[in-house]
């Protein structure tokens, strides 16, 4: 099976299996443990300093000489607007009184990744950096490909696939519908339902591999062998996983979203525009309902996060991100390095099998 992916020779990993970065849920024990498995261990790194890039990417790196990825969200702050503010933080009061504790004031610093962030990743030696939303400035790119570091990038469309093959990514994440965490959506971002990002893994993943010469990795509700055989019968050469990772005893991941993953399956997700100012797919919780009412006050991203700062703070269940895709009802709470052998053993024999 590993044999007919290009996967594994271009990333220098045993399995073409993708831990999918997660930023504040996955954290560098994870991606090195998922490495020393094999597999490609990955670190969401956005949202975080230079400083902070470097630290947790060198205790990633000095816990592994397996493969790992950084990835990047690639966005532009919106220009602040007092009103857009203050009708995103009204809709939002209800949630600060009956949490007891002040909305915030402003709308604080911008997490936008600059080349100071871009090159802190760099300078640690990654085999792969990983690119959500878009793509860096072509000069930063450049430096990425200069240090012999492959680049992959999500895609929620056929158009955008042939975009980022075009730009030159040597593989291209294919991310359905089912998806946890945001979507990859290149056009119309804070769009909910006009089209953009809405399709399912099935049809998506055939129909990417069908459009570009590089190789596919199937993303979005792959939880179990099942699903790693059935990516490959669609003519995907790897899968990313996010959500069957984040209960490992190496995230990062707070009790009350761990419990809460234990608990739920597909039917408790959905898609919310109230994290963040994106869409994205999290377990439903008294956050996720309550602003779903106010869609047309959410400020656009990444100022949502700001507005809903305070109340995820608080690491109350009903206030967190708590980040799901569709098929977190078939994961379990196990270490990540057994996790990666059992998913390979049992794709093979499924695939032998087939």
């Amino acid at each position: 099976m590993w044999n007919n992916s290009r996967l594994p020779r271009l990333f220098g990993i045993k399995y073409p299996i993708i831990q999918s970065p997660m930023a504040g849920s996955d954290g560098p024990r994870l991606t090195a443990a998922v490495a020393n498995a094999g597999a490609l261990g990955s670190l969401g790194l956005s949202g975080f300093g230079p400083d902070d890039i470097a630290a947790m990417a060198a205790e990633a790196r000095a816990a592994t000489n397996g493969s790992i990825n950084l990835n990047f969200l690639i966005f532009k702050t919106p220009p602040f607007d007092a009103t857009v503010w203050a009708r995103a933080t009204g809709a939002a009061a209800g949630l600060y009184a009956e949490a007891e504790i002040a909305p915030p004031q402003d709308a604080g610093a911008s997490n936008e990744v600059d080349a100071a962030r871009l090159r802190a990743a760099i300078d640690r030696g990654p085999q792969v950096m990983s690119f959500h939303f878009a793509l860096p400035e072509p000069p930063l790119l450049d430096e990425v490909r200069a240090a012999g570091i492959k680049v992959i990038a999500s895609a929620t469309s056929v158009v955008e696939a042939r975009a980022l093959e075009d730009a030159g990514v040597d593989a291209i994440i294919a991310q359905g519908w089912e998806a946890g965490g945001h979507r990859g959506i290149h056009r119309n971002p804070q769009a909910l339902t006009d089209g953009a990002g809405e399709t399912g893994t099935l049809a998506l993943v055939p129909a990417v591999v069908d459009a570009v010469s590089v190789p596919v990795i199937a993303a979005g509700g792959i939880a179990d062998a099942r699903g790693i055989a059935a990516a490959f019968m669609l003519g995907a050469e790897g899968v990313q996983m996010g959500t069957a990772f984040l209960q490992c005893p190496e995230s990062v991941v707070p009790q009350a979203h761990r419990d809460a993953l234990a608990e739920a399956d597909a039917s408790d997700t959905r898609i919310t525009r109230g994290i963040s100012g994106r869409p994205a797919r999290a377990i439903r919780n008294r956050l996720t309902e309550a602003l779903a009412e106010h869609d047309d006050a959410v400020a656009p991203y990444p100022l949502q996060f700001n507005v809903i700062a305070p109340l995820r703070d608080l690491g109350r269940r009903e206030y967190m991100a708590l980040w799901a895709g569709q098929g977190v009802g078939l994961t379990t709470a196990e270490p990540a390095g057994e996790l990666v052998e059992r998913l390979a053993c049992q794709a093979q024999a499924l695939l032998e099998g087939a």
